[in-house]
């Protein structure tokens, strides 16, 4: 079917492909304005790979299953976008404000966050492998089931994040913020916690397996049922800590401290190590012989 074109919108539209073609600018902001388009409407779906949006207002905008594949969007006022499955892949989100946003099923692979304000932003099963997250704030963001394989997070805030069944396998977050975030069931293998603040976090059924957890603050954090088989603990403070069913196989608590700290079901530790951290305040719930506890406490 063959549309006709009047002849008045035929000289507007080619008066607007002017306009944009005279502005000699592939900054998107600058071309909007130009072209009279609703940054709300007219991008879902849009490819816009490598444009430069830098400082750009689009705030509320409609950017679902958009291409900015290596855009700068760094500086850019983006809270409430919606982002889900868009390719943000090697683009730079530094300093960008991603408040609220929906980055659901995002690509994000090899992103600059760098210092970007995602509080409360949805990043549900979105791909963060290999972003560098240095310095953002995730506070109450949901990360659930992301992938964040290789990612650089240091010094990064997720308190209470929830980070579900997350992918954090090998990832930097030393000196990280991750008081009261939530860690169930997610992948820490091998991640770099040093110094990291995990207070109150929930790391019930956490894979923690060979994670450097030394100096961390782990008060009153819930790790029952996680694997910290070949952890290193050293110097944490564990203090009202609660560890039953740990998997503690060669791991590393040299200097931590445990008081308060409660154990059951514990697997990996020999009896002379359970005296050890009962001496140093631990609580060992399912310690039933009474002989060998008036023993530990001599």
């Amino acid at each position: 079917m063959i549309y006709m074109i009047d002849d008045d919108s035929l000289q507007e539209l080619q008066s607007l492909i002017q306009g944009v073609v005279k502005a000699q600018t592939d900054n998107l902001s600058e071309i909007v304005k130009i072209a009279g388009l609703n940054p709300t409407e007219d991008f879902a779906g849009a490819d816009l790979r490598s444009t430069r949006l830098r400082g750009l207002v689009l705030s509320d905008a409609d950017l679902r299953g958009a291409n900015l594949n290596a855009a700068n969007i760094r500086g850019a006022l983006l809270s409430g976008v919606d982002f889900s499955e868009a390719n943000l892949s090697e683009a730079d989100l530094s300093d960008a404000n991603l408040t609220l946003a929906n980055l659901s099923d995002a690509n994000l692979n090899c992103t600059n966050l760098s210092r970007a304000n995602l509080i409360r932003a949805n990043l549900i099963c979105a791909d963060l492998s290999s972003a560098d997250l240095r310095g953002a704030n995730l506070g109450g963001a949901d990360l659930s089931r992301a992938n964040l394989g290789g990612a650089n997070l240091g010094g990064v805030n997720l308190s209470g994040a929830s980070l579900n069944g997350t992918n954090l396998s090998g990832v930097n977050l030393i000196r990280a913020n991750l008081s009261r975030a939530d860690f169930i069931r997610a992948n820490l293998c091998l991640a770099d916690l040093i110094c990291s603040d995990l207070s109150v976090a929930n790391l019930s059924g956490a894979d923690l397996i060979r994670a450097d957890l030394s100096i961390a603050d782990l008060r009153g954090a819930n790790l029952s049922g996680a694997d910290l088989s070949g952890a290193t603990l050293c110097g944490a403070n564990l203090g009202g800590a609660i560890l039953r069913g740990v998997n503690l196989s060669e791991g590393n608590l040299r200097g931590a401290n445990l008081k308060k700290a409660k154990f059951a079901r514990i697997s990996g530790i020999c009896e002379k190590t359970k005296l050890d951290w009962i001496r140093r305040g631990a609580i060992f719930e399912d310690l039933a012989d009474t002989s060998f506890k008036e023993c530990c406490q001599c």
